[in-house]
């Protein structure tokens, strides 16, 4: 067998909605972009929702929205992909970087708090492989920290506290207690890449909670400028007779999302709940399997939290470098492709040059040294995840 890591499950409904954007003559943002905004604002239980170009372009416009500077700081874990760091250096603000939990992936939030300083604006949590961070921990934390915020525009004014801001790139259609990622912090940004859960090929959503004082649409506006060079009209309301006068608002960016892709994701949309049913349902079968063997897993399915089931995370106990990579080098043999999730960014060339030193953060170090990515997606059939889990299950019994 050949089992790729993770391939974008498209159908024929998706393909239909692409050629549909094809034939319509309208292939940017357009009425398509706009439909499949209000689909993800009504499944993340929401007002509004704004689609751009990558769950990074989300993060980034999010920042400034919220004016963040370079006198300011952000927190962000130290075990994640470089998408939800690097935007904080796209703004010119100051990187702070806090260790993981020595038995958890989610970041250490004590050390999340003695990190809050007065300059402290922004946290990025991780919703990694779609399992939710402990958002009670977390506002309590910026809750406790209150007195030391000092905001500067309308919306940290509004807020009143430092702002968390999720990577839920992994995370579109998981709950934490029943509540739907994207309602919880206070914006989400997720990501809807060719290899997420959810795909247009490209592109992501930003979605955000009412702010008491604060017009949603007001925000949704700020979006649409930022992503369209800070034009006041996008080319659809410019399609109006005698609508062609627009103004330059701000001399901004270009991360809009197009037709084309926003019609994948319409397609998606209505497929999602059985896609998601799915993952649970491998996830079952992987659990059942490896547990009783020692192989650690995250647990997906629990009372406080379901996940959206994006990554099969596991770790060898007491395995070394070496070994996890004759793991993965054995299992490639087999024809499976595994992955790691993630080499921390302090051992990245680009925050190893920013400052950053792996050994400020040992737990997010230990995680890392064993851990593998199983196969997850919705294209795998039934003996295809019995034979990942035969062959899984055989190779790793010798460094158990």
């Amino acid at each position: 067998m050949k089992i790729s890591f993770s391939p974008p499950d498209i159908s024929k409904l998706e393909i239909d909605q692409v050629a549909d954007a094809l034939r319509s003559g309208w292939i940017t943002t357009g009425p398509k972009t706009k439909e499949l905004e209000r689909q993800v604002a009504r499944f993340c239980g929401v007002n509004r929702a704004a689609c751009l170009g990558s769950q990074t372009a989300c993060a980034e416009m999010t920042l400034h929205l919220l004016g963040i500077k370079n006198t300011d700081e952000v927190i962000v874990t130290a075990y994640t992909y470089t998408a939800s760091a690097s935007v904080v250096c796209h703004v010119d603000a100051k990187l702070v970087m806090v260790d993981t939990q020595k038995d958890s992936l989610e970041m250490d939030y004590e050390k999340l708090a003695d990190a809050i300083t007065e300059n402290t604006k922004v946290i990025i949590p991780v919703d990694l492989g779609g399992i939710p961070c402990d958002y009670h921990k977390i506002f309590e934390v910026v809750e406790s920290k209150k007195h030391l915020f000092h905001p500067e525009n309308e919306i940290q004014k509004a807020i009143g506290r430092v702002i968390v801001m999720a990577d839920a790139a992994h995370a579109f259609g998981s709950t934490w207690y029943g509540q739907p990622v994207g309602s919880i912090a206070d914006f989400s940004n997720f990501s809807f890449h060719a290899v997420k859960n959810f795909t247009t090929a490209e592109g992501g959503a930003v979605t955000w909670k009412t702010i008491p004082g604060i017009n949603d649409e007001d925000i949704y506006h700020q979006y649409q400028l930022r992503s369209l060079h800070g034009q006041s009209k996008d080319a659809l309301a410019k399609t109006q007779l005698g609508a062609w006068e627009y103004d330059i608002i701000g001399t901004w960016y270009k991360c809009n999302m197009t037709d084309v892709i926003a019609g994948i994701g319409l397609a998606q949309v209505e497929r999602y709940p059985e896609m998601l049913k799915r993952r649970k349902d491998i996830i079952a079968q992987y659990d059942a399997a490896f547990k009783p063997i020692g192989i650690e897993v995250l647990s997906h399915y629990t009372d406080e939290h379901q996940s959206s089931g994006h990554l099969y995370i596991t770790r060898i106990p007491g395995a070394i470098l070496e070994q996890r990579q004759e793991i993965i080098v054995k299992m490639a043999e087999a024809g499976i492709a595994c992955n790691v999730h993630y080499k921390p960014l302090p051992m990245m060339t680009a925050y190893k040059n920013l400052g950053f030193d792996i050994k400020d953060y040992p737990n997010a170090y230990d995680h890392f040294v064993n851990e593998i990515t199983l196969p997850l997606h919705t294209k795998l059939m039934d003996e295809e995840v019995n034979y990942i889990i035969e062959n899984y299950s055989k190779i790793v019994k010798d460094y158990l």
